[in-house]
């Protein structure tokens, strides 16, 4: 069916006549004419009947004319969905709770103009090749982990680095501790469940017991924060790392402590990346926030891997 026969049929019915419609839409009446008869033809009735006053629906006009509002609607949002200047801009940001989420919350608070889809990639395959396919805008990933450099089609930036946190139980050793050095950690059992070879998180801790001489366990599955806070705030035994921006709640009774790391201060770098001819407005909006918030990266005192991209 002919969207634009359809669309003149529509601008007809609105306007109550063929002339009114043809200035509507900036054609000739000769065209709204042929357009309005080929969609009959198409549909085998009458759609207008023509009288003094212009032209009236008739019963198969009215019974057609919701359908072919609705046709317009659904062809206008699929026009939208590939439109970088309507579509909102897509942002993984891999997890709800942590420190890229938070940064999307302050760009979307300072440009509220911009609409916004925030989606949850886990690993950086999957961000890198939504970014190419376009299925998203934006991802905020730890670049690039040792044998995995990043296409040349895809941009980053540095954004943040987030400082490490220890977080323990009332119970534990160094849980009266106003800060603790690296050094200070040798010889305590570091939990973190969540750890998963060969994603950039891995990587990343590899790198920092490797540095370090610390022990980070990865034992266990994997049940969530929740019960990562449970345990700890259970086993005296125990402590996990913590980002700075992470944002977790816990109950009273858990009495948990969350500690600065220093000498050095281990901090996770943070990086947006987009594909290079990703055209969408709002990309350079982001930018532009993410530059003007961004904390001082490469700090005096701090640690980071070596393969973190430094641009």
């Amino acid at each position: 069916m002919d969207l634009e026969a359809v669309r003149t049929f529509a601008a007809v019915a609105e306007a109550g006549q063929f002339q009114k419609a043809a200035v509507d839409l900036a054609i000739t009446q000769q065209a709204v004419s042929k357009r309005v008869a080929a969609l009959e033809r198409d549909l085998g009735v009458r759609l207008f009947s023509r009288t003094p006053r212009g032209a009236e629906l008739t019963i198969d006009g009215q019974a057609f004319l919701p359908h072919a509002r609705e046709l317009l609607q659904v062809a206008e949002r699929a026009v939208a969905s590939v439109r970088t200047d309507r579509r909102p801009l897509r942002v993984d940001v891999i997890a709800s709770r942590g420190a890229a989420a938070g940064l999307m919350r302050g760009f979307h608070a300072a440009h509220p103009e911009f609409d916004l889809n925030v989606v949850m990639l886990f690993e950086i395959e999957a961000a890198v090749a939504a970014l190419r396919s376009g299925a998203i805008d934006a991802s905020f990933r730890a670049v690039a982990m040792p044998g995995r450099p990043l296409p040349e089609d895809i941009e980053s930036v540095r954004v943040l680095d987030e400082p490490l946190q220890l977080l323990t139980g009332p119970a534990h050793a160094l849980a009266g501790a106003r800060s603790v050095t690296v050094a200070q950690l040798v010889g305590h059992r570091i939990w973190m469940p969540g750890i998963v070879p060969g994603t950039e998180w891995g990587a990343y801790y590899d790198d920092l017991v490797a540095g370090f001489g610390l022990t980070i366990e990865a034992t266990g599955p994997n049940f969530g924060s929740d019960v990562l806070l449970d345990t700890v705030a259970d086993t005296p035994a125990l402590a996990t790392f913590m980002s700075e921006r992470t944002r977790l709640v816990w109950p009273a009774g858990h009495d948990l402590r969350r500690i600065p790391v220093t000498d050095p201060t281990p901090v996770y770098p943070h990086s947006l990346l987009w594909h290079r001819d990703n055209p969408h407005p709002a990309l350079a909006a982001l930018h532009a926030h993410l530059a003007a918030t961004r904390p001082a990266l490469d700090a005096p005192g701090t640690w980071r891997p070596d393969w973190v991209l430094p641009h």
